[in-house]
């Protein structure tokens, strides 16, 4: 099955909602990045989350996310767009613990829980939109669910997971997110607040191959759901031999003409995707031109 994420209203457009299956999209990271276990979990939930809020954007707008809790994985660093493209990365991929005693992977040991959790926002205008909130509990779905009360009041409930294979493979990931419109009553935050605590996890509900439509029909149960679109999302780095080039002629002529006197040539990696990109001498001499 492809990875995509749904948009739709229930209790007749009070409430918001998004649900992704987002298996491919994080093994894709998974990959590139190399990471263990509690590592991808992390990274994984990140990546989910951000997808669907990238949805919320428009047209060439993006986001970047970094969650920063002070853990032995470093930062989480996710960019997101309104075309369901993102890319992942996380400081320290090699993390990986015995399970929590709850007998799942031990995110919140991994992340932290004495750091920040950052969006920006590019919105195609002067200046971006930038809000940060204290790491809450270290999990990340209860980081954004206090990121979106705190910072842009929202009231939201936020759901990520990710299922592990022994080989390290991504075996299941996928999420949802939904947010109290105006008109949301006592009664919709109660019914909706029961059916979030009472749904299996996130994470066996992908493993058993339930849609996005379906796990929302979960979530709102008895209730209208009405979707409203379809986006098919991938992982997708916007990195480019051209762009490093602009990046290295950034450094100036005599930065270039020393990687020319003392390495023969220059390498550079792509944080996001690792693809190397190799510059011979003859190509950095024609950088000094430009």
């Amino acid at each position: 099955m492809s990875d995509y994420l749904i948009k739709a209203t229930s209790f007749n457009g009070r409430v918001r909602a998004y649900a992704i299956r987002s298996t491919n999209t994080v093994e894709e990271a998974r990959r590139r990045q190399d990471t263990w276990a509690t590592a991808s979990a992390a990274m994984g939930r990140t990546i989910t989350i951000a997808t669907m809020m990238g949805a919320m954007l428009k047209g060439n707008d993006s986001l970047t996310v970094k969650v920063e809790g002070g853990g032995p994985i470093g930062a989480i660093v996710v960019d997101a767009n309104a075309k369901g493209e993102v890319r992942g990365y996380v400081s320290n991929p090699h993390v990986d613990f015995d399970l929590n005693s709850k007998g799942k992977l031990d995110v919140a040991r991994a992340v932290g829980t004495t750091g920040n959790l950052t969006i920006v926002k590019d919105l195609g205008l002067r200046d971006f939109f930038t809000g940060q909130v204290p790491i809450v509990s270290g999990e990340v779905s209860e980081d954004f669910t206090y990121y979106f009360a705190t910072s842009e009041q929202v009231p939201s409930a936020v759901g990520a997971g990710v299922l592990v294979n022994p080989d390290q493979t991504i075996l299941a990931s996928g999420g949802f997110i939904v947010q109290l419109m105006p008109g949301a009553d006592e009664e919709v935050v109660d019914k909706l607040e029961k059916r979030v605590q009472s749904i299996p996890p996130i994470s066996s509900l992908v493993e058993a191959g339930k849609t996005p439509e379906e796990i929302l029909e979960l979530l709102f149960e008895g209730e209208e759901l009405k979707i409203h679109e379809k986006m098919p999302v991938q992982f997708k780095c916007k990195c480019s031999k051209e762009r490093i080039a602009n990046a290295i002629i950034g450094l100036g002529k005599d930065e270039i003409q020393q990687m020319i006197d003392e390495d023969h040539g220059a390498e550079a990696t792509c944080n996001f995707c690792n693809e190397v990109y190799k510059f011979s001498e003859k190509e950095l001499e024609e950088l000094i031109e430009a």
